[in-house]
């Protein structure tokens, strides 16, 4: 049995990092050596949770410890830093959504896994919906014709109402940090990737990006992303203000035959409508194997076996996502639409 992946990871301010160092240390592939970050509660935490090794520098981390990969869970704006901190030294990057702050940190990394000749990989909390994995493949697979459209909705109260940490929502209503603005980074992320994933490059994009009910933050709080193509469209919706569950989540993909629509909020459903069934029945979602269940077993078994991805963490795909996100955002600010 292989050595398991010594891991060290790289900034706790992102909230997601928790879950996932928790898989790391369920799983018999992986062990946690080290953390790193600039605030002593949160090393205290991971140290005393994890018994991990705290250190308040990335660089000396890195320089002290034997490490074969890094997460990194810092605000999006550090991610091209850290990864090349991490890939100059030869170890392998998982990195939280969206990637970057913009699209020429998404670039950065992407040129500097290439050089190392590392893997990257991006985690997107949806990838590993049992129900999505399984619509992505009957949507590849043609079982609902051509693919007109695909739509996506990421919402909740906002960061602070949700329960984020102090640490996260410091960087999350920072635009420099989070990456020119709040909820359209946070959020409309999510069907960006979608529709890449899907239906590949737009030719161009429409967007709005609005403070609409939250005075007390300087980045608007709720966004709206269009994605034109030859013979489809994309919609993104993020918000920052929804009030209950309603929607939230919510994933749509409509082709000429059939329609795909995911339910994460009410039992993780998959259902399908055709014209013999427009109410839409329940679709049996195969369980998923290990090696996709979790970003910890799916970045141990790329790194392994040399396999590709899965599409929604290929660097590629999400460095085109970044590049769909700054060309909703110019949109946004010009009140045009942009070409890509």
């Amino acid at each position: 049995m292989p050595a398991p992946l010594r891991i060290g990871v790289l900034g706790l301010t992102h909230d997601h990092v928790w879950e996932h160092l928790h898989d790391v240390r369920a799983s018999a592939d992986t062990r946690l050596v080290a953390v790193a970050d600039p605030h002593q509660a949160l090393l205290g935490r991971a140290e005393a949770e994890f018994h991990c090794r705290p250190y308040s520098n990335p660089g000396t981390m890195l320089d002290c410890e034997e490490l074969d990969a890094v997460y990194i869970f810092s605000d999006n704006a550090a991610g091209p830093e850290l990864t090349e901190m991490a890939t100059s030294r030869r170890l392998h990057v998982l990195v939280e959504k969206p990637m970057a702050a913009d699209l020429a940190g998404a670039e950065r990394m992407l040129a500097d896994a290439r050089a190392a000749n590392v893997r990257l990989l991006v985690n997107w909390p949806f990838a590993w919906w049992p129900q999505m994995q399984h619509a992505l493949k009957l949507a590849a697979d043609g079982a609902i014709g051509n693919i007109w459209q695909v739509r996506y909705r990421a919402a909740h109260a906002g960061p602070r109402e949700l329960g984020c940490s102090e640490y996260f929502c410091d960087w999350l209503y920072d635009p420099k940090r989070n990456g020119r603005g709040g909820a359209f980074m946070d959020y409309c992320c999510y069907g960006a990737l979608l529709a890449r994933t899907v239906l590949g490059m737009p030719s161009s994009v429409t967007a709005v990006a609005r403070r609409l009910v939250k005075q007390d933050i300087a980045v608007e709080d709720n966004g709206l992303l269009i994605m034109n193509y030859p013979n489809a469209i994309a919609v993104s919706e993020g918000s920052w203000t929804q009030i209950g569950k309603l929607s939230a989540y919510m994933t749509m993909i409509y082709g000429t035959t059939g329609t795909l629509m995911l339910e994460p909020r009410i039992g993780g459903r998959l259902l399908l409508a055709t014209e013999d069934q427009p109410e839409g029945v329940a679709v049996d979602v195969p369980e998923l194997p290990p090696h996709l269940a979790s970003a910890t077993a799916h970045f141990v078994h790329c790194i392994r076996t040399g396999e590709a991805s899965l599409p929604m963490c290929n660097p590629q795909a999400c460095r085109d996502t970044q590049a769909i996100l700054e060309a909703g955002l110019d949109a946004a600010t010009t009140s045009t639409s942009v070409s890509l």
